[in-house]
């Protein structure tokens, strides 16, 4: 008990003392800007506020994706120099096409299904009366995190041999409609589209506040106009409130393109990347902390770093693009 006491005590004066250094680091770097004229007082004070911002960058960021691309070029114990062996191994490995095919489902389906629900919500629950209430609610989801999510689900697919109680929702309402309860996690490609619904469900939420905060900035006097051109509902989303939300939705799809493709605590809670369910996050963290591989891992990380890159691109163009207008 009393180790525990010092050791708790010795980190609490640890993060004590490095407040205090920053504090007393603002301080100075806040004084010297402040005795310092003219025009060397605003190279100065860009220096404070960027210099600690850019050398964070550098030493969790820049730094850390220069050496994956080197390790990328190496053997798994990053020592000796192998070309572009570990990018060819992800070309002819069967198991990486399995995981490739499973990240591009994923990409193709999880996006586009997330959004257009939380569009349709958005749209739904537009001037309800308990607005607030049900979007709350539906929103909810994404308070937890996706391992915690996994968990939730987990009872609802969960399965149990046979002459013991079914637990799982699933199982329970296959009986109810006089099928037989299956473990649906080893069931393919089931089981990767019942891995895909937990994702739906905790960002759909996301999806329906920002398209519902882009449909209440629609101008209310071209709805007006509209409705007296006689555009209801269907014609009305599709003439009018799409079109004004239209860069507001593919941002979001966007963003739930990059969700997918690094999608990990999910697989890694469900099925552990088994049962053909495996995806490239996973199978990253797989090479480099069970396999212990990190030339592979590495190579994987690069892989998944490319395919994220453009379509972060598209978001900051198109980002730039909405602040000109």
């Amino acid at each position: 008990m009393n180790e525990f006491l010092t050791a708790t005590l010795g980190k609490f004066s640890q993060v004590f003392i490095a407040v205090l250094v920053f504090f007393a680091l603002l301080a100075l770097l806040f004084g010297i800007a402040g005795r310092i004229n003219g025009k060397t007082q605003n190279v100065v004070a860009r220096l404070i506020f960027f210099g600690p911002a850019a050398l964070l960058l550098s030493i969790g960021l820049i730094i850390p994706a220069i050496q994956t691309v080197i390790f990328s070029f190496k053997d798994p114990d990053s020592v000796k120099f192998i070309g572009l062996e570990n990018y060819r191994w992800m070309t002819i490995d069967p198991n990486i096409r399995v995981i490739l095919i499973n990240t591009i489902l994923w990409i193709l389906v999880v996006p586009f299904v997330t959004t257009g629900i939380g569009l349709m919500l958005a749209v739904l629950l537009d001037r309800m009366k308990s607005e607030s209430v049900a979007k709350s609610l539906i929103f909810m989801p994404m308070a937890i995190s996706f391992v915690g999510a996994s968990i939730i689900w987990k009872f609802v697919y969960d399965y149990a041999k046979e002459g013991y109680p079914q637990t799982g929702l699933l199982a329970n309402l296959a009986h109810l409609v006089g099928k037989d309860p299956q473990n649906w996690l080893l069931v393919k490609p089931l089981n990767t589209f019942l891995l895909m619904i937990i994702f739906i469900w905790v960002q759909t939420g996301f999806a329906m506040v920002i398209l519902s905060a882009a449909i209440k900035a629609v101008p209310s006097d071209i709805v007006e106009a509209s409705a007296l051109d006689g555009a209801h509902g269907w014609k009305l989303f599709r003439a009018i409130t799409f079109p004004m939300v239209r860069g507001t939705f593919i941002v979001v799809l966007a963003t739930m393109v990059v969700g997918a493709l690094k999608l990990f605590d999910i697989v890694r809670t469900m099925t552990g990347g088994n049962f053909g369910t495996n995806v490239l996050a996973n199978e990253m963290y797989s090479q480099v902390f069970v396999q212990f591989d990190q030339g592979k891992g590495s190579a994987l990380a690069v892989a998944l770093f490319i395919s994220v890159s453009p379509i972060l691109i598209y978001n900051i163009i198109h980002l730039r693009r909405e602040r000109q207008h």
